[in-house]
């Protein structure tokens, strides 16, 4: 049954995938969830639960559309920006304000080309509905930019986790495949951001002193595809390496993760990189992969849905096509579990109710559709 604001919405904003209400539910005996199929996108990219049930998904052309998980209505939201989706460009992380019931504040990152070049751009706008059923985000302003803008389509990130106090942004920037930056104190690119809520530099960021970009907090990233605080305040992130050498990391302030000075993997063309070891000045990943899972989206899993799997990091696997734990102990990780999702997956979400939610990517067989698990049990 659909919801009374349904009928009231003009046709050409509604576009019901109809597996809200009657999903497709398989188990295999060889994974502990069962996954339903509730909704299929176009290229879906990331995706984010609101107060009343309803998601926030983002699609890789530039599309961000209203969801409702419980009867498959689906409404495109106005006011994005042009966004510039070639390569590894999209519309790309969304993520509500620690104060949305207040504020009804929408933060978002996106792929952009200006002048010639192209780079990563943090916004930030007001969610609004209006009576008849359209929205849009309000007052869309452009709040950072990665710096410098370079051109090439790749290695984007722009994943956004805010500090569990809320008073703080944390944003990534890859190095747009260019390597060097990743190291350059005065470029953003390569690096985990703190930022206020404004977008400005955060303040006594660690490495402001020494010369970096005021808003830097580590560096020596590649593709950071993934950051997420867990229960105790830690920052956990995820990044592509190159030819193996896949990381999730423990984020501290000031450090230096060593790309590309340091990896686990190898250069495409074969071309060693040294391995992470003691002493070397940089840190080393708590967890990599080679060969590699090709990492997403990341997510802490605090909900009770899965009691057992509390406390544990859930990672998309694209090129893997898998859903990865892995489990933490204090500031130690380790791999777990790998299950075979037969898609790539893009993002991996935790639902209101403790599911666990995962969005395809719809490229290389994916369908781009939207899977909710819960307990086979």
């Amino acid at each position: 049954m659909r919801h009374p604001i349904a009928f009231a919405l003009p046709l050409i904003l509604i576009a019901c995938s109809g597996e809200g209400a009657n999903s497709q539910t398989t188990a295999a005996a060889d994974k502990p969830f069962k996954t339903a199929v509730i909704a299929d996108f176009d290229s879906p990219w990331a995706m984010t639960f609101m107060p009343d049930g309803r998601a926030l998904v983002t699609e890789k052309a530039g599309e961000m559309i209203l969801f409702d998980p419980r009867n498959g209505t689906k409404i495109p939201i106005a006011g994005i920006p042009a966004v510039d989706s070639a390569g590894q460009g999209a519309l790309m992380d969304v993520v509500l304000s620690p104060t949305f019931a207040k504020d009804k504040a929408v933060y978002f990152s996106f792929s952009e080309a200006r002048d010639g070049v192209k780079g990563v751009a943090l916004a930030k706008g007001m969610f609004a509905q209006a009576s008849d059923g359209t929205t849009k985000l309000d007052g869309v302003t452009v709040i950072f930019r990665a710096s410098p803008y370079v051109d090439g389509n790749g290695h984007y990130s722009g994943r956004i986790a805010f500090s569990p106090d809320g008073k703080y942004l944390f944003f990534t920037n890859g190095e747009r495949q260019k390597f060097d930056p990743a190291q350059d104190p005065k470029a953003t690119l390569g690096k985990v951001l703190r930022l206020n809520l404004d977008g400005t530099p955060a303040a006594n960021n660690p490495l402001a002193a020494k010369g970096f970009d005021p808003a830097i907090w580590s560096y020596g990233h590649r593709n950071l595809l993934g950051i997420a605080f867990d229960k105790d305040g830690r920052l956990w992130e995820q990044e592509m390496g190159p030819k193996g050498g896949d990381e999730v990391n423990l984020i501290k302030p000031g450090l230096n993760y060593g790309w590309p000075k340091a990896s686990n993997g190898s250069h495409y063309d074969g071309r060693d990189i040294p391995d992470h070891k003691a002493g070397d000045g940089y840190e080393a990943p708590k967890v990599s992969w080679n060969p590699v899972i090709s990492p997403g989206g990341l997510v802490y899993y605090a909900g009770d849905l899965f009691p057992a799997w509390k406390g544990s990091l859930f990672i998309g696997g694209l090129s893997s096509q898998s859903l990865v734990r892995v489990k933490l102990d204090g500031e130690n990780a380790a791999k777990a579990d790998q299950w075979n999702m037969g898609a790539r997956i893009r993002e991996v979400e935790q639902g209101p109710d403790g599911a666990l939610w995962l969005l395809e990517d719809g490229d290389d067989g994916s369908q781009g559709r939207l899977l909710e698990l819960t307990p086979a049990g």
